[in-house]
């Protein structure tokens, strides 16, 4: 008998545990690498990242009209400079620049990294010779995450931060065209018939799409149905599959790792003890993991920068642990 489909957000503990204990599964899950690349940084889904982004940016952009995209991979100008990989990295018809990361696990100094990220479409637009007037096209960064920062767990109503260079004092805008945009994902908790406006469908999906198993009645258009038959499970290959399941096995992972690390704290029932347990569970067991992590991806023939990206680990340390398995 397949499940009822659930209509609840992903943010909980128990529809969390949903998805790595679910054994049934119709559609992709967008928070995991493969799954988010899969849906919006092919050429054939191109027009899914093009409505996306005009409902995330309209009030500011207008009508986008058109997206090309760029190289992921952004080297630096020396060869001791450190490079830089993207999720997704498009450009528009006025040759703006849009950075799209998908971020499912907490950092420390994320904001740092997406601050980090801009730097490079910005100094690619010197050209290498001759006079220029220093005028840059707008870049944008945009970071959809599966966690909530720290600093902003009491706002609770607020999902969305809209980030450029402001003056202090009078709170205008000094500078327009750098903007960060952060959606912290556990927030936006609206079920199917909450949804008022086309933006709440889109983060609705992006919640959810991973926990349905048909498409909501509710979401009828063309481009929603669309992103649903593109993230069938079914309609993958069979190494698109093999990718799918090595990036749910991290994401398994990992979430079992912290919430065995935040169960182990508890149980000591004092607050500076769960602190420290919750900090040396997840260190220990993040770097256990990220071990096996890499040599199951290996032995299923990812590349070793895939592996290095997927785990965070150096491509040398990679290499070393493939020596030693």
């Amino acid at each position: 008998m397949k499940p009822k489909p659930t209509q609840k957000p992903i943010h909980t503990k128990r529809n969390k545990k949903m998805f790595y204990e679910k054994v049934f599964q119709r559609y992709i899950m967008p928070f995991l690498d493969f799954g988010f690349k899969k849906l919006f940084g092919e050429e054939c889904n191109k027009d899914l990242l093009l409505d996306f982004l005009n409902e995330l940016l309209y009030e500011e952009q207008g009508r986008i009209v058109s997206l090309s995209y760029l190289n992921t991979e952004q080297l630096g100008l020396t060869r001791d400079s450190r490079n830089a990989v993207f999720d997704i990295y498009c450009e528009n018809e006025r040759g703006e620049k849009f950075i799209v990361e998908m971020q499912n696990v907490e950092q420390k100094f994320y904001k740092d990294r997406t601050l980090f990220y801009s730097t490079f479409p910005i100094i690619r637009q010197a050209p290498k010779r001759g006079f220029w007037s220093f005028e840059l096209k707008a870049v944008y960064v945009i970071a959809i995450l599966n966690f909530v920062f720290e600093e902003n767990k009491d706002d609770l109503e607020k999902y969305r931060y809209d980030v450029k260079l402001t003056d202090i004092k009078t709170h205008k805008v000094f500078y327009d065209k750098l903007t960060f945009i952060y959606l912290e994902m556990p927030k936006f908790t609206k079920e199917l018939h909450e949804l008022e406006t086309r933006f709440e469908k889109w983060m609705y999906i992006l919640n959810n799409i991973g926990a349905l198993d048909k498409f909501p009645d509710e979401l009828r258009d063309y481009i929603f149905e669309k992103i649903f038959a593109e993230a069938e499970l079914v309609a993958l290959t069979q190494n698109e599959y093999a990718q799918y399941m090595t990036n749910l096995k991290v994401f398994r992972d990992v979430s079992n790792c912290t919430d065995f690390a935040i169960e182990k704290a508890e149980i000591k029932g004092e607050e500076k003890g769960m602190k420290i347990g919750i900090k040396k569970g997840m260190k220990k067991g993040r770097a256990e993991e990220k071990v096996q992590i890499a040599i199951n991806s290996h032995k299923a023939g990812i590349p070793i920068k895939t592996i290095a990206t997927i785990t965070g680990l150096s491509l040398a340390h990679i290499k070393e642990i493939l020596q030693l398995s």
